[in-house]
Order: structure tokens, then C-alpha cells, then sequence
């Protein structure tokens, strides 16, 4: 449960990965230069072009993700009483990765249950 998220953030998560390996390749292909002089040329051009396609790939996921972003459903987490978003189905809270649904067949706690379970631990305080 440590690595999973949720699907905007997984997006992200992409979207940045893609872009600090864009990076690198544009700064080692550049290194080239340094390392091998004239013939190094070709190692940078190489580094240069295949950095620039990740940061347009990690430029489409981020524009991607914020578009998914806008249509997503708001609502509150149970657990961290945060506000988060939701895609699909299932998802994960964005603060506490506790699973969330909207489908009444997976879901393992009804509302009533829910309310129920969130009056006694408040009673219990």
C-alpha cells in the first residue's frame, strides 16, 4: 500500500518522471561535447532530440492529468475528512491513500454504516 496512489497523481508522478529524464539526456547528451569534442556532436544531437520528445511527452500527461483534473469528482474523504478527487469508479484519497468508490457494489461500508461508525468515534472522544 505504500507506492499506490491516486490516479491523478499517479499521472503526475509520469509526467515528472518524464521530464527530469528529458533533462538528463539533454544534460549528458551535452556532456558529450565535453567528453569526446567533435565526435560528441552526434551523441548531443542524439541527447538533445530524444530529451526534447520526453519533455513534450511529460508536457501532454501534465495537460492530460489537468484536464482529467477538471471533470473529476470532488468529495470528502472518510477518513481524513479532506476534500479530494476521484476518477472513475475507484480511486484513492489523495492525503491518506484509503480507497474510495461511488459504486454501491464494492462498496464494503453502506453510508448508514459510515454515519454510525463516525457518530460513535466522535461520541468516543
Amino acid at each position: 500500500m505504500f507506492f499506490k496512489s491516486s490516479k491523478i497523481n499517479e499521472f503526475r508522478l509520469w509526467g515528472l518522471l518524464l521530464t527530469m529524464a528529458g533533462m538528463g539526456l539533454m544534460v549528458l547528451g551535452t556532456a558529450g561535447i565535453v567528453f569526446w569534442g567533435q565526435s560528441g556532436k552526434i551523441v548531443a544531437g542524439i541527447g538533445l532530440v530524444i530529451g526534447l520528445i520526453a519533455m513534450l511527452a511529460s508536457l501532454a500527461i501534465y495537460f492530460w492529468a489537468g484536464m482529467l483534473s477538471t471533470s473529476a469528482v470532488q468529495l470528502e474523504c472518510p477518513e481524513c475528512h479532506k476534500l479530494t478527487k476521484m476518477l472513475g469508479k475507484t480511486d484513492r484519497c489523495m492525503f491518506c491513500k484509503t480507497i474510495l468508490t461511488l459504486d454501491p457494489a464494492q462498496a464494503t461500508v453502506t453510508a448508514d454504516e459510515l454515519e454510525q461508525l463516525s457518530a460513535e468515534h466522535a461520541g468516543n472522544k
